[in-house]
């Protein structure tokens, strides 16, 4: 006799090797398919009720078994941790049949796991895309939160680590809400391809029952059902899809991490974290380490590393279904956790963030930083960009060996370098206004910021 925790074992007579059991079960993570699994078990028996397969007094039995079971498995956080089950179905239908006898075996008629796994995974992720599209908008509005309370703050923007062109404060944040818009775009992309139903596909070739697929389809809440069934029980594209935009999440927490970490370095100066979200060192009592930031930015090659993992394990799987899917479960749910815990962490910093305002204004008008600025002067005066540009250059090597600003060199020692210049040149080389040039949309000046802040917030209500 086959083991009655598993869904097979009429071809077998021997006993399976223990080691091989435990190897082969999933139960230790797929629990967590549990009420997805349930759910779309109710669909599956009103299909059959609706096919005739089922009579209603049947239905009704398996229906508030898996209620019954269902209800248990939700008031009991411990209750599947001392069980042995090869998996979470062989789990349900178990119980079910504990519960209400023999009618409980015919709940499995006219699919197959193949089927009902692609169709539990499609289930929970629906609810992890939209889960973790709220935690992006609500990291953005910590974004927008902090731009909003340091609105006349400066910042030294930088390319390749080295001061370029100030910047505004709320300018820098706004470019990380632009990185998580399109990781909520990509998010409900994904959805989309997410919500497309398996169920009644059965093994490979389909069922043979009259099931009416797109009922179920509109019962589990999906747009629509699969065209073809070898492909919808072997497709793992929207497991590699979900991974990929959590790394792309990730990735831009990290690029965040980064800055964090480097602007509140004591060399940099920009920036404190709160005891909130900072650690002490065990032996040097001055410290206080960014170990929120750091541990996002770690936490990365996780994610990244599990979109890997999915890729090379389709690979070379032929058609259809192959044991070689049951990784796919722990890749996902482990980047759902990790992603959603990072998000968590980062809102968290952004609402425990200082800005040192003088140290930012301070690094932001000093470093030659407005070169730009006077070569765009000398193209007013009529001079091309790039002689403008040679000869700004020229003006800078002349301000560093007297060891000044560009501002603070004298109108004669400009005008030795470049006879066009006139009194007007300070006013351009002013922080101000070097910030109030940037005026075309999404630029860093006051007025294009304040609207892009207006714009992002209307982004997050809607």
């Amino acid at each position: 006799m086959s083991d009655s925790k598993n869904l097979w074992g009429g071809r077998f007579a021997g006993a399976a090797d223990r080691g091989f059991v435990d190897f082969n079960r999933s139960f230790g993570f797929d629990q967590r398919l549990f009420a997805a699994d349930v759910r779309a078990s109710v669909a599956h028996c009103n299909s059959l009720a609706t096919a005739g397969v089922l009579t209603g007094e049947e239905a009704t039995n398996i229906n508030g078994g898996l209620q019954t079971i269902l209800d248990r498995g939700i008031a009991d956080a411990g209750h599947f941790d001392t069980l042995e089950f090869e998996d979470v179905h062989s789990f349900v239908e178990s119980r079910l049949v504990e519960l209400i006898g023999d009618s409980g075996r015919k709940l499995h008629t006219g699919r197959s796991r193949n089927d009902q796994v692609a169709t539990d995974l499609r289930l929970w992720l629906r609810e992890a895309v939209d889960d973790l599209v709220q935690r992006v908008g609500t990291a953005q509005g910590a974004w927008l939160d902090l731009a909003e309370s340091h609105l006349g703050s400066v910042l030294p923007g930088y390319t390749h680590l080295q001061r370029a062109q100030p910047i505004l404060f709320a300018h820098w944040c706004l470019a990380y809400f632009e990185m998580l818009s399109r990781d909520r775009e990509r998010l409900a992309d994904c959805r989309k391809r997410v919500n497309v139903l398996p169920l009644g596909s059965a093994a490979l070739a389909g069922t043979s029952y009259p099931i009416d697929r797109e009922s179920v389809a509109r019962e589990l809440g999906f747009d629509s059902v699969s065209r073809n069934s070898i492909d919808a029980v072997s497709d793992r594209d929207f497991c590699v899809e979900f991974v990929n935009a959590c790394s792309l999440i990730m990735i831009h927490l990290s690029r965040l991490a980064e800055d964090v970490i480097l602007y509140s370095t004591t060399e940099f100066g920009f920036f404190e974290l709160g005891d909130a979200v900072a650690t002490g060192s065990s032996l040097m009592p001055q410290k206080k380490n960014p170990d929120s930031m750091e541990l996002v930015r770690g936490k990365a090659g996780r994610v990244i590393g599990h979109g890997t993992s999915l890729l090379a394990m389709l690979k070379g799987l032929p058609l259809a279904y192959n044991k070689d899917m049951q990784e796919d479960k722990e890749a996902m749910f482990d980047s759902f956790d990790t992603v959603s815990a990072c998000l968590g962490v980062t809102t968290t910093v952004l609402r425990n963030l200082s800005i040192n305002e003088e140290r930012t204004r301070e690094a932001a008008s000093t470093g030659y930083m407005n070169a730009t600025e006077l070569a765009d002067y000398l193209v007013r005066k009529g001079m091309p960009f790039r002689e403008a540009h040679e000869t700004a250059g020229r003006i800078v090597v002349h301000a560093i060996s007297r060891g000044v600003e560009l501002h603070e060199l004298s109108i004669e020692e400009m005008r030795s370098l470049a006879a066009s210049i006139e009194d007007d040149v300070f006013a351009s080389l002013f922080l101000e206004r070097t910030l109030e040039t940037k005026s075309q949309i999404g630029g860093t000046s006051a007025e294009c910021v304040t609207d892009a802040l207006a714009v992002a917030r209307s982004s997050l209500l809607g």
